[in-house]
């Protein structure tokens, strides 16, 4: 049984953290790559209080869920809905006009689709698969009025959306790391504060390494979502090796039992090279200490910026292996299709979006919430 499993079980609520410590080293970007595992790091953060183990009593052949699958119950439609309140307005109203005084599924009406969900940032790609799969369905199953456009749209969007998320994690494979990438702007600081604060609610010690040391003001702005979320972050001088801060926050989570490391890196994608031998870089240097590691690499996109979203996406794609994807600012844009495109063009699964501006406002992706949220008006 993987620790995630461990800690949510039971249902017990989480334990009160010990007050957030935080650990300001000297700048280590001299030192050799080679010479990590020799050092020895500077640690100051107050142990904590290994967490209390559960029973061991529990049935062997009970099968093992991931961490991100036992809580998709928790997805919260209300939030959603208000979320994707904008795209979804924006979208049937289009559809509506399309259809208007028409009595069957036409050629006319499926053109008129096509062009809705290309302007609602689905995608080229995407809405022709889309509506290839509506012409087909169309032809065989005999559909004709637009109140059955309705439905088959709903669910042809449903069955295009990727959400495969890996069930496979490790028995006691923690700490858990997590290095988080992305573009400056996309709310990549506010995020990793929303995941550091959700994961602290589920009862899971959290550690934060503040490994983006080019961007002014990046250490201090994660510092204070640090305190917000009341986490533990491992921070250097500005400049610093983010490297050598992963190190470092990766053998603080391991000395202090740590069950979570997220770990924010460099927003930059001006130059593919020098993005894919820093990641590469971080990823040597955390094996060091944990062979597996990072468990993940989650990209933050901002849902807001439509097509630009899915183009950050490729490119980061290309440049590092990204095993998950996270879609900030849906709350304010009616952009929101871009969900769709993304997902299926590139698939990787979505396992979170931010739905406003507050540390508790995210959700676990579900598509099957997403969906019923995205439809949350009708066409008739």
């Amino acid at each position: 049984m993987n620790f995630f499993k461990k800690l949510f079980s039971s249902g017990k609520k989480a334990t009160k953290d010990h007050e957030k410590s935080e650990i300001d080293v000297n700048d280590l970007s001299q030192k050799k790559e080679a010479n990590y595992l020799e050092k020895d790091t500077i640690n100051v953060i107050k142990k904590e209080p290994k967490l209390e183990k559960k029973s061991d009593s529990e049935p062997k052949t009970e099968k093992k869920k991931s961490f991100f699958k036992k809580l998709l119950v928790k997805t919260n439609q209300n939030n959603l809905d208000k979320s994707l309140e904008k795209t979804s307005n924006s979208f049937f109203e289009k559809i509506k006009k399309a259809v208007v005084g028409k009595k069957k599924v036409d050629i006319e009406v499926l053109d008129n689709l096509e062009e809705i969900l290309i302007t609602s940032d689905v995608g080229v790609k995407t809405t022709i698969k889309i509506i290839d799969a509506i012409e087909s369905r169309v032809a065989k199953e005999k559909y004709t009025n637009p109140q059955e456009l309705d439905i088959i749209l709903k669910e042809e969007i449903g069955n295009i959306i990727f959400d495969e998320i890996n069930e496979d994690l490790n028995v006691n494979d923690k700490p858990y790391v997590i290095l988080v990438v992305g573009v400056n702007g996309v709310g990549k600081t506010t995020s990793i504060g929303k995941l550091a604060k959700f994961f602290k609610t589920q009862g899971l010690s959290v550690i934060i390494g503040a490994a983006d040391t080019f961007r002014a003001a990046a250490v201090e702005q994660l510092d204070e979502w640090a305190k917000r979320a009341e986490v533990d972050i491992i921070k250097q001088q500005m400049g610093s090796d983010p490297a050598s801060v992963s190190y470092d926050a990766l053998k603080s989570a391991i000395n202090n039992n740590k069950d979570v490391v997220i770990i924010d890196t460099a927003g930059r994608l001006h130059n593919k090279i020098n993005l894919m031998n820093e990641l590469s870089k971080i990823s040597r240097v955390l094996q060091k200490l944990k062979i597996n590691a990072p468990n993940e690499i989650l990209l933050v996109l901002d849902g807001s910026t439509g097509q630009n979203a899915f183009e950050q996406a490729k490119q980061f794609s290309e440049a590092t292996k990204v095993t998950s994807m996270m879609v900030t600012k849906l709350d304010g844009t009616a952009k929101g299709g871009v969900v769709i495109g993304i997902s299926d063009q590139l698939n990787i699964p979505i396992k979170f979006i931010g739905t406003g501006e507050s540390i508790d406002d995210i959700e676990i992706f579900d598509k099957k919430v997403f969906v019923e949220s995205f439809f949350q008006n009708k066409i008739i």
